[in-house]
């Protein structure tokens, strides 16, 4: 798998094909897009590892383009680049969900900088997507008796209230305790109660 490639929106060319030619420097695949609508009907648009937008644009602006990435439920971090004029509107691009801006004449490194900061961003935020996802698995192979411990834990119930709640020795619940971490690959108590909280079993 290569490197993930980096969107660049600007509707100047030259802007776009500077951008374009000092990624390309260092290493980044690069796709220039000349308006937010064009990249957003892109096929490749999804799979961008990070996307490069200026803030003022006709038609949809970079804020714009922030909100839509948004609605669409997309995992595409943005980084804003702005005028000196334009830095309320970047502000308010991070309240939308902008990753970063950065202020022009942009910096070659603070861009990269930027860039690299929201990929790993997002990278952790998949990993951690993923690693919910197989918890959740998991936790469907538990035993109907197993589900009535687990549930118990997260509510924050000892052993031995666990053992008085369902009639069973404390070593008993100990045993099924010890199951529930094996069978979720778990080690704390804190990993049961955050996939409890993810799979509303208890309220956060």
């Amino acid at each position: 798998m290569g490197s993930p490639r980096i969107a660049v929106v600007d509707d100047q060319e030259t802007v776009r094909t500077a951008l374009g030619e000092m990624l390309g420097v260092y290493g980044y695949g690069v796709d220039l897009y000349d308006s937010a609508e064009a990249f957003l009907n892109a096929s490749a648009a999804a799979d961008a590892g990070c996307v490069i937008s200026d803030v003022r644009m006709p038609t949809m602006d970079g804020i714009e383009l922030v909100r839509e990435i948004q609605r669409r439920k997309l995992d595409l971090p943005v980084v804003l680049i702005s005028g000196h004029a334009d830095v309320p509107m970047a502000v308010a691009g991070l309240k939308a969900g902008a990753q970063d801006f950065i202020e022009k004449p942009v910096d070659d490194v603070k861009l990269v900088a930027a860039i690299n900061r929201a990929i790993s961003a997002k990278f952790e935020r998949q990993a951690a997507s993923q690693a919910a996802r197989e918890a959740e698995q998991r936790f469907e192979r538990l035993t109907p008796r197993e589900v009535e411990v687990f549930d118990l834990v997260a509510q924050g119930l000892t052993s031995q209230a666990i053992a008085a709640r369902l009639g069973i020795s404390g070593r008993t619940v100990e045993s099924y305790r010890a199951q529930i971490m094996e069978k979720l690959q778990m080690d704390s108590i804190a990993s049961i109660v955050r996939l409890a909280v993810r799979l509303k079993r208890v309220s956060a």
